[in-house]
């Protein structure tokens, strides 16, 4: 059978239009009678506020100044309900958004924002997640910062390690990354009849649809999202950021509203990987062989949950690597704090955890005097491997070829050991 995709030269759908610069992005859409939008963010990490937008109200071009008064239904959220559209008793962290000016043009716009005052009574804040998981540290939402708690065990730990001829232990830690896509966000929404069009680029239209829907109380049928071209995303536009804040403005005015994010309001809008703090204990036989692995990982989430549930969940199921281990002990965690909300990125909490698993492999390899090709090759799973939750895999598993490829092209010399 001839495969007509894999194998193939096949010209991408969009690779016409984004190289001659005719693809259309959102902040290259203009509709007559457009109003320009811009967002005031907190400028503190944790705070009580009170708004007052008169003065801004009063300036000649402004049109509205929209806040958490003027949002039928002011939270959303991914997975948990615990942004609010606008804030309206307390900032959690730094670009929190407080009002939405509309008016004439930009400029207009802009001053409008400085207008606004916003009165802070600062709270303590918690940049730690380690600090936050704390009985006695500040809360952002409820009574405790700890959003998940995720727990994979298999065999006896304690068992595991004490037959261990070495134990290495060590913690691990990365930072928030950014996505960084090209285009900042932009959007503009607009009426037809009875029905919010909101065109924008996004990673989850029917989802923002339910969510702009929610937020206004309206029917999700009267609400439109289209997806123009995209320039980059990553993961970094699964959250919502402008469209809720452009489909208000556009029903409330009846007429388009359009905004366009700057570099650094990008930054402090969207979603961010989420930070990790990796414990590891890891314990082999003399011949390399993995007996034990205890992992301690908490994921810090910022100031909102996002898909921080189903991220630690997966970091904790590939906190032991592609290896063979019987005694398995994972706590993963999510936790609040006051910095940056951590969501989606590429690899989705997988791409943590191999910076501590594969670094505890090279120091057994070193303690036992075992090469770091060999000690792999002599974990690693294939066909019948049976991971730390249960899986059974079956199918191909073509980790050991892949091992011993890029170590024949390294000029690595392989001591197989109980392979």
């Amino acid at each position: 059978m001839k495969l007509h995709v894999v194998g193939q030269n096949n010209m991408r759908v969009d690779a016409a239009a984004k190289v001659t610069g005719k693809a259309l992005y959102p902040e290259d859409v203009s509709l007559e009678g457009m109003f320009i939008g811009k967002t005031l963010r907190s400028h503190k990490p944790h705070a009580c506020i009170t708004i007052d937008t008169s003065r801004a109200e009063a300036m000649e071009g402004v049109v509205k100044v929209l806040t958490y008064k003027d949002v039928p239904h002011n939270h959303y959220g991914v997975l948990m309900k615990d942004h609010e559209v606008f804030c309206s008793e307390k900032v959690r962290r730094i670009g929190d958004p407080i009002a939405f000016v509309v008016a004439v043009d930009e400029e207009v716009a802009s001053k409008a924002l400085a207008k606004i005052k916003v009165e802070y009574r600062e709270l303590k804040a918690v940049f730690d997640p380690e600090v936050a998981m704390h009985q006695d540290a500040p809360k952002l939402h409820g009574e405790s910062n700890i959003v998940y708690h995720y727990k994979l065990r298999q065999g006896d730990i304690e068992k595991g390690l004490e037959e261990s001829a070495v134990v290495v232990e060590n913690t691990y830690v990365t930072p928030m990354v950014d996505h960084v896509f090209l285009q900042p966000e932009a959007g503009v929404a607009h009426m037809e009849k009875d029905t919010i069009v909101v065109t924008t680029a996004t990673q989850y239209p029917h989802f923002d649809q339910l969510e702009i829907a929610e937020a206004l109380e309206v029917e999700k049928e009267k609400v439109k999202v289209i997806n123009a071209a995209v320039g980059g995303a990553f993961g970094g536009r699964e959250d919502i950021t402008l469209q809720i804040h452009l489909a208000l403005a556009t029903k409330l005015t009846g007429k388009p509203v359009k905004a366009v994010y700057s570099r650094e309001e990008s930054f402090i809008a969207h979603a961010k990987r989420h930070a990790m703090v990796m414990t590891y204990k890891t314990g082999a036989d003399e011949e390399g062989k993995l007996k034990a692995m205890e992992a301690r990982i908490i994921g810090d989430t910022g100031a909102y949950a996002s898909w921080a549930i189903n991220i630690m969940r997966k970091a904790g199921v590939h906190a032991t690597g592609p290896y063979e281990i019987p005694n398995v002990k994972v706590d993963s965690y999510a936790v609040y704090t006051n910095n940056p909300f951590g969501g989606a990125m590429r690899g989705f909490g997988a791409t943590q955890p191999p910076i501590a698993h594969e670094q505890q492999m090279d120091m057994l390899a070193e303690a036992l005097n075992i090469d770091p090709i060999s000690i792999r090759l002599t974990n690693a799973f294939k066909i019948g491997s049976k991971t730390a939750t249960g899986q059974i895999l079956k199918d191909s598993v073509p980790l050991r070829q892949c091992i011993e490829a890029v170590a024949e092209k390294l000029g690595f010399s392989v001591v197989s050991r109980g392979v």
